[in-house]
């Protein structure tokens, strides 16, 4: 089973992924890590030294390699925005969306220094870019989890929406 969590920065991919994967009994892969493990570079560094369209290519090859492995998988945030790399997700696994607010996201995310996108952008940039890619990542998802509880309560919400897919 691999299940591609998504969503905007700060929705709490990873949090609710770690708590998802000890759930079901799965590892949990977060593509940024990955990311930087396989570059050897922070994600600052490959945006400074090789730019986000690099970043972006880079990203999408993670998707497809990611999707012959069993697994929880925490997206970066604009992982799913490429229709390719958000198709084959779906081909071969779930995409979950976490269906944050821009507020709650935005809490957890301003002043990070690892996020080169909220380094450079104002909150207003912020809540457009969020507001754009939302409406990408609705229509990318399998399932939209609502946001607004505990990463705990958010992952017991996937394995609901799992449950209600396996009855079909």
């Amino acid at each position: 089973m691999t299940i591609f969590i998504c969503g905007f920065m700060g929705c709490g991919k990873t949090t609710v992924g770690r708590i998802l994967a000890q759930k079901l009994g799965l590892p949990l892969i977060d593509t940024d890590a990955y990311l930087v493990e396989q570059e050897g570079m922070t994600i600052p560094e490959i945006f400074a030294q090789k730019g986000e369209p690099y970043f972006r290519k880079i990203e999408a090859q993670a998707i497809r390699t990611l999707c012959d492995r069993d697994g929880v998988i925490a997206c970066g945030g604009g992982a799913m925005l490429n229709a390719e790399s958000a198709a084959y997700a779906r081909k071969h696994g779930t995409v979950v969306l976490l269906d944050e607010s821009f507020a709650a996201c935005y809490r957890r995310i301003q002043g990070d220094t690892n996020r080169p996108i909220v380094q450079r952008s104002t909150r207003a940039e912020l809540e457009d870019l969020f507001n754009r890619r939302s409406v990408i990542y609705h229509m990318h998802a399998t399932h939209a989890i609502p946001g607004g509880a505990s990463p705990r309560q958010m992952a017991e919400r996937i394995i609901q929406a799992l449950q209600l897919d396996g009855k079909k």
